[in-house]
């Protein structure tokens, strides 16, 4: 979620809340609710239920907040809690040096 002017508020949970002015209607506010995100990967349909969103009391935009939404990506990607695997070199191979002849005593 990008900056956006806000206003502090008073809330009966939160001693001091900020409301984002909303840049598409520029008359409602965001306001943080805990909605089921919907997102696709490969060709299933993932739902996370109780995801935080930003929603717009006026239009009804959703942002949603961007450390969540990096925790599902870390999560969702096939590569999490892989080892990296060395890469074999590439290129031509070392040279190959001549044996040395033992030293006789």
């Amino acid at each position: 979620m990008k900056e956006l002017p806000s206003m502090p508020t008073e809330n009966k949970d939160q001693s001091a809340q900020y409301e984002t002015l909303c840049p598409e209607c520029q008359a409602g506010a965001f306001h943080l609710k805990y909605i089921t995100y919907f997102t696709w990967l490969n060709e299933e349909l993932v739902t996370v239920p109780n995801f935080p969103a930003w929603i717009c009391d006026v239009c009804g935009r959703r942002e949603y907040d961007m450390r969540a939404v990096n925790w599902l990506n870390t999560l969702l990607n096939p590569e999490t809690g892989r080892r990296a695997i060395p890469q074999r070199r590439k290129g031509p191979p070392p040279p190959i040096l001549p044996r040395r002849k033992p030293a006789s005593r």
